[in-house]
């Protein structure tokens, strides 16, 4: 990802912190905290999650790592945050439960840790100056999966776009199909939008 690129992304958030104030889940991008809610519910289906570890990706203030924590004991979390605002909260809120870390980093452009299962909400939905962005991305996060990858991706956009991309799942979804045998496509709740589960095996 280029710096211009990076420096949008930026720009769009301190816009949305400064409008809806740094606690909302608008200033990450949502539409409503429903919205942001029932995406967590379907990362979370992607497999039983007790004693995994978990990276979530642009996990902004952090919100996911409670949401999990209470479904499965055990697990241990983190969250790589770019945005130093959203990262602080997170910090704040929830740096100190158990098992529970959250790291300042660009994970479009650093290297990702390795860990049961990686998680992106949202986080690549963003435009990119390169047509192949989401393609490497998913590579990457796969890769760095040792049992599998979850993430949501919008399939339409019903406002003017400037910060956002549209994929249509029938181009994704065959991509990670050479990626694994064991992906899951999952559409059924929420118009626009889509979830996607990639396994190293067959999902137990």
């Amino acid at each position: 990802m280029k710096p211009t690129d990076l420096s949008k992304i930026n720009r769009y958030h301190e816009a949305r912190i400064r409008t809806y104030g740094p606690r909302s889940a608008m200033a990450l991008g949502w539409n409503t905290p429903a919205s942001q809610r029932i995406r967590f519910e379907m990362l979370s289906q992607i497999a039983d999650l007790s004693n995994s570890s978990v990276i979530d990706l642009g996990c902004g203030r952090g919100d996911l790592s409670v949401y999990l924590g209470e479904r499965f004991p055990g697990i241990k979390y983190t969250g790589i945050e770019q945005h130093e605002t959203f990262i602080d909260i997170a910090n704040r809120q929830y740096g100190h439960l158990p098992n529970t870390r959250f790291i300042t980093g660009n994970f479009w452009t650093e290297t990702i840790p390795v860990a049961d299962f990686i998680l992106a909400s949202g986080s690549l939905n963003y435009k990119n100056s390169d047509p192949g962005f989401i393609y490497k991305m998913i590579r990457k996060l796969f890769q760095s999966s040792a049992t599998g990858l979850g993430f949501n991706l919008l399939s339409n956009i019903g406002y003017p776009p400037f910060h956002l991309c549209a994929y249509k799942p029938e181009v994704i979804l065959p991509f990670c199909e050479t990626l694994s045998a064991h992906v899951v496509l999952r559409e059924d709740y929420q118009e626009g939008d889509y979830t996607v589960y990639v396994y190293k095996t067959p999902a137990r």
